[in-house]
């Protein structure tokens, strides 16, 4: 079995506001720093995004990348790898756990590049990425909808399902 990577983070907001934020795949441009472009490629039954392409821009590495999700409860989702043009398999995850007036969120994520890399390196970079979503995950949750960048550009906004990242 594949080795991954896991962080927590304690938000303060319900379970179903954390993933709300999640779910809002046309707003990661506006609170992460890597994806540069969200859209909804397809979604589910309960209008759910079930494939997003995301366009990612984390200075020395750039991708395209095509991410399906699972919406195993209203507080856990998970991810899985459709194409890329840097990485042979992507696994990620958020689970959310009530926690007082806040919640708890993990994100577990496991990441295969297709260049060689050595695996603390790789290990490194998956903990980076990890850390940094959460703290923006958390930074976005907590300022509201109505906070940060893009949040007067409601007239742009995409129909979103359910993360994302990231």
């Amino acid at each position: 079995m594949a080795e991954h990577t896991s962080s927590s983070i304690t938000i303060e907001a319900a379970p179903a506001d954390v993933m709300g934020v999640i779910a809002d795949f046309a707003r990661y441009p506006d609170w992460t720093g890597e994806v540069k472009e969200a859209d909804i490629l397809a979604t589910d039954g309960q209008g759910r995004a079930e494939q997003v392409r995301l366009v990612m821009d984390a200075g020395a590495i750039k991708d395209d990348q095509t991410l399906a999700y699972t919406w195993i409860s209203s507080e856990e989702v998970s991810w899985t790898l459709v194409k890329s043009q840097m990485l042979r398999s992507l696994d990620g995850s958020y689970r959310l756990r009530a926690v007082g007036a806040g919640t708890e969120v993990t994100y577990q994520l496991t990441v295969d590049v297709k260049i060689p890399m050595l695996g603390m390196i790789k290990r490194k970079a998956e903990k980076v990425i990890t850390d940094r979503a959460l703290a923006g995950l958390k930074k976005r949750v907590e300022e509201g909808p109505n906070e940060g960048p893009g949040a007067s550009d409601t007239a742009q906004e995409r129909p979103s399902g359910d993360g994302g990242t990231h």
